[in-house]
This record gives structure tokens, sequence and C-alpha cells, in this order.
């Protein structure tokens, strides 16, 4: 698979501090990827790198093949969205999106369609001729975002998109950026590891900038090849009879008064989750197993948490 962007041994000092130490890794082409990390792990500073915004003081930068951001030849292939962004008080988003476009390269007439149908995709179509100032937080963070599709960049940086933005926003906006797998590049940074988890389909952790660990949110969350089986009161199951129901995998039963759970682990090679469901749930059932869940994985805050031997 390519690579949209690739860090190698990338060092980055302010005075003493060290804000990227060392710092190797990849994000692959058409990933919606997420990066995770405590505050001042580097991730601001990681994209500002990757933005040409900030020079490195040693390793090599690769965007999109390229080498290191140069205006000329990434020219609207690459957006960026800072956390703190903000838009000029008076301008109007219609204008200004249109304004945008035509920095990104594109015709006077192509960056006006754009802009209003990237308008109309945040649903902010009708407030194309109101001042900035006038607009809410959400709605201006809203049209940053939407600033960074024009002319289809190829890599997307975005800082913590949708802090901000309300309940019903954040799950339409959510929805159209899992949309952009396959199309484009997007690295999000976020605190909500949720948002990660509901968007993203390969994840980057980071700290003190250092690459922590870095795979496809499939192999982070183990999705792929643990199944976990919530249950209410009632007899516990027969392990036993389970293992002969399904043969090379582990069962960890957890049978208390506070917690009641079944974790399945198998290989992904030999089995998939329905598979699994296939042979257990009949017998589950014909035990007598109050069944009240069933999961894939770890959730990703459990996996950024656990500390790696």
């Amino acid at each position: 698979m390519n690579d949209a962007l690739r860090f190698e041994a990338v060092v980055k000092t302010y005075g003493r501090r060290r804000a990227l130490d060392g710092l190797s890794l990849r994000v692959p082409a058409g990933t919606v990827a997420g990066l995770v990390g405590s505050n001042g792990a580097g991730k601001t500073t990681l994209m500002g790198v990757a933005a040409g915004l900030l020079r490195p003081r040693a390793g090599r930068v690769d965007v999109l093949g390229d080498g290191p951001f140069d205006p000329v030849r990434h020219t609207g292939r690459v957006a960026l969205l800072p956390q703190d962004a903000e838009l000029p008080r008076d301008a109007p988003p219609g204008a200004l999106l249109a304004f945008y476009g035509e920095l990104q390269g594109l015709d006077r007439r192509t960056a006006r369609r754009q802009a209003g149908a990237l308008l109309e995709r945040v649903h902010l179509a009708e407030r194309a001729r109101s001042p900035a100032r006038t607009l809410s937080h959400g709605m201006r963070k809203r049209v940053m975002l939407a600033q960074c599709f024009l002319g289809e960049p190829e890599l997307i940086l975005l800082d913590e998109p949708l802090n901000g933005l309300d309940p019903r926003e954040t799950s339409t906006l959510r929805n159209f950026l899992r949309e952009q797998r396959g199309r484009r590049t997007l690295l999000i940074s976020s605190h909500n590891l949720h948002e990660i988890e509901a968007i993203c389909d390969y994840v980057i952790f980071v700290e003190q900038g250092r690459l922590v660990r870095a795979d496809t949110l499939e192999a982070v969350t183990g999705r792929a090849e643990q199944l976990t089986y919530l249950l209410g009161e009632g007899p516990p199951p027969d392990t036993a009879a389970l293992r002969a129901a399904l043969a090379d995998v582990v069962l960890e039963l957890d049978y208390t008064a506070e917690s009641r759970s079944l974790v399945c682990r198998y290989r992904a090679d030999r089995y998939d989750a329905g598979a699994v469901n296939a042979a257990l749930l009949p017998r589950l059932m014909e035990g007598g197993c109050a069944l009240l869940e069933i999961r894939r994985g770890e959730r990703l805050e459990s996996q950024y948490l656990t500390p790696r031997s």
C-alpha cells in the first residue's frame, strides 16, 4: 500500500524541548487515520511539519510521494484545518470559500460551484452571505471544515475537526468524513476516542513525540479476533460444551455478581464473527444463559489506556 504521509526519524525542537523525538510513522493512502495522544504528545506539531508550516530539525518527511511539503509541487493537493483556526470576521462564507478555491487552483466558476456545494453539505447554504461574525462557533467550524475539501485535495489534515459541534451536526459530519475512505487520505487528531473509533479505519498512537503504535482499527481493537458475550443473571455457560462446538478457540469466563461475561478469542484466518456466533449462540441459549449484548473486540479507549509490553 502506498503512503500519503511518511515520517522517518523526524525531530522538531522548541528550545530544549523535543516536540517530535525521532518520530517515524506512515499514513497509508486512502485511509481515514486517527491521531491519538495526550496533551503535548506532538500531534499539532506533527501536522504543522507535514503541512510545511514548521521545519524539522532532523529526519525525513515525505508528502504524497513527492518529498517534504513544497508550495509548488503540492499546490491544491494538501489541506489543513488547525485546531484554533478562525474566519475573517466580515467575510461571508460563500465568497470566502470561492476565494479559497481559487487559491487552490480552481477557476472562478468552479470555485463558486464547489463553495456552494460544500456549504450545502455542511448545512450552511442559507448563511452563504452572512458575515462570519454573525455565525456561531459551530457554524464557523463547519465552514472551515468545508474549506478543506475545496479542489478535492489528496491529503487533508484535521486537528479536532468536530470540536464544538452540536450532536446533530457531529453525526452528519462524522458520516461525511467516513465517506472519504478510499477517495482521499484524512489524518484526524482528536481527544475523543469514541469519535476516532466511529470515523477512522487506521489509528496512530503518539506520546512524547514518539510513535507508540500504528495499525488498522480492526487490528488495534481486535474486532476480527474477539467476541465478548455480556450475560445477565442465570446459570453460567458450559464452557466445555462450547469448546467442543468450536475447536481451536480460547474462552475466558468471568462470572461473578459484579460481572458476567464470556470472551471468545479466535484466529481470523479460521473463523469470522458470524461463524463463531453460529456455533456458540445456540448452545448459550440452550443452556439458559441470559444474553444481553455481543461486542466485537475491545474499545479503542481501553487499548489506548492499556500499557504495552
